[in-house]
């Protein structure tokens, strides 16, 4: 009798419900067992998971097969008529135990092979409080699900359903026990995480939610926020910005694109110049911030002109970190009916400019970093991050999970060397 191996494609959101999904598998006393946490957020994502399914099917030709995600979730027969799957679970039924417990029964006549239910009638986020986690550096914690925007070229309401929050009380309490664990840095991470509280009482904020980890946890040395929709930051998360040492000065910012009209054909909530007002606002309150962003190639009507603005989007914020996705056509989504799509060449050609410019910040920010001194988490021994999640190298070991202090010496490999 084998454990459960798990795959985790795709987002951070995956990752921590991974590490749910191995404690209640466990629980139900789960054995030999496949289980892939797919991705859908573009149709390549979806190609890869297929292909990982049959590989890992040929490495494990007697365990049982179980796909779930967000491709599970918005593509169930896809998946269900492969020959490798014996079984598809939504992204709702992959957070209950009751799931599980029938996983680990007789699987022939005692699980229905496809438990996928409709996600947009979910009206509550799991809260399976999670006590570790596979690395000792830093914890995901999930505070919110879904998306109540429908930009026209995003599968993932469809995979994850309307938004939902998971009460301030509830986040507290499991950042405690994870610092009680010994974990130094805990990352908030949800599909929509600005969108955090509209639906509780009172309809509190982000801000008003990071304010009250840093107040209730104060043996929390490092807050991180994962990506953002910066049109939707408030009052008090920019004052947290600026006053509060433990939140980490990085950013990641859900962007898109560079031009308007594009913006507008996304069906995107702000604009080029709100995007670079946010980032000089934010650089105002705290110097040392960084910026990561995603950024679409050859969306559908994207001229050379409309690109280049996406181009020199990239140094008008002064972007370090990008997340290049060249378009893909989702269908069911409002940009795949839009005639003119552009030419699949000349949308890789556009991605690689994007990431070749990417490429040029983070190496102007790297030599910024030369003979500076920065407090850096050790990811395992040999390498850590630093405060805006730049990758250090040590020679010498150092120990894992913990937060040393090093005066930065060289740069490697888009890497700093301390």
């Amino acid at each position: 009798m084998n454990p459960p191996k798990f795959t985790t494609l795709g987002c951070r959101l995956n990752a921590y419900e991974t590490e749910a999904m191995k404690e209640l598998s466990q629980q139900a006393g789960l054995t030999d067992a496949v289980i892939v946490n797919t991705c859908a957020v573009t149709t390549e994502a979806v190609r890869k998971a297929r292909q990982e399914i049959r590989k890992l099917r040929r490495e494990n030709p007697n365990a049982r097969l179980i796909v779930t995600g967000c491709a599970a979730q918005t593509e169930p027969q896809t998946f269900a008529e492969m020959e490798e799957v014996d079984a598809v679970i939504g992204n709702t039924e992959k957070m209950r135990p009751e799931t599980w417990k029938g996983m680990a029964a007789d699987f022939i006549g005692e699980t229905e092979a496809m438990q996928v239910d409709d996600i947009m009638s979910v009206t509550e986020t799991a809260g399976h409080l999670i006590d570790g986690f596979g690395t000792r550096s830093r914890a995901y914690v999930q505070v919110q699900n879904g998306c109540d925007h429908r930009c026209t070229f995003c599968i993932i309401p469809y995979g994850r359903g309307n938004s939902r929050s998971v009460p301030a009380g509830v986040v507290v309490d499991q950042i405690k026990r994870l610092v009680d664990r010994g974990y130094n840095e805990v990352v908030l991470t949800g599909v929509d995480l600005t969108s955090w509280g509209a639906d509780l009482p009172a309809s509190p904020k982000l801000g008003d939610l990071v304010m009250r980890i840093l107040k209730l946890v104060p043996d929390l040395p490092r807050l991180r926020i994962s990506s953002i929709d910066s049109i939707e930051v408030d009052e008090n998360l920019m004052q947290a910005i600026a006053t509060e040492p433990r939140l980490m000065p990085h950013l990641h910012l859900s962007l898109q694109h560079g031009d308007d009209l594009i913006l507008k054909r996304m069906k995107r909530r702000h604009l080029r110049d709100d995007a670079i007002r946010f980032t000089e606002e934010a650089r105002k309150l705290r110097p040392e911030i960084t910026f990561g962003a995603d950024i679409i190639a050859g969306f559908p009507t994207e001229t050379e002109a409309h690109f280049e603005n996406s181009l020199k989007l990239v140094t008008d914020c002064d972007l370090t970190w990008l997340h290049v996705f060249p378009y893909s056509k989702r269908e069911g989504t409002p940009a795949a009916r839009i005639p003119q799509q552009v030419n699949g060449k000349v949308t890789k050609e556009r991605a690689a400019r994007l990431r070749e410019a990417g490429d040029t910040q983070v190496a102007r920010h790297l030599a910024a970093q030369l003979g500076k001194t920065h407090h850096i988490l050790m990811e395992n021994s040999h390498m850590g991050r630093t405060e805006q999640f730049t990758e250090v190298t040590f020679a010498n070991a150092q120990p894992e999970g913990q937060i040393v202090t090093a005066a930065i010496t060289g740069v490697r490999d888009q890497q700093l060397v301390a």
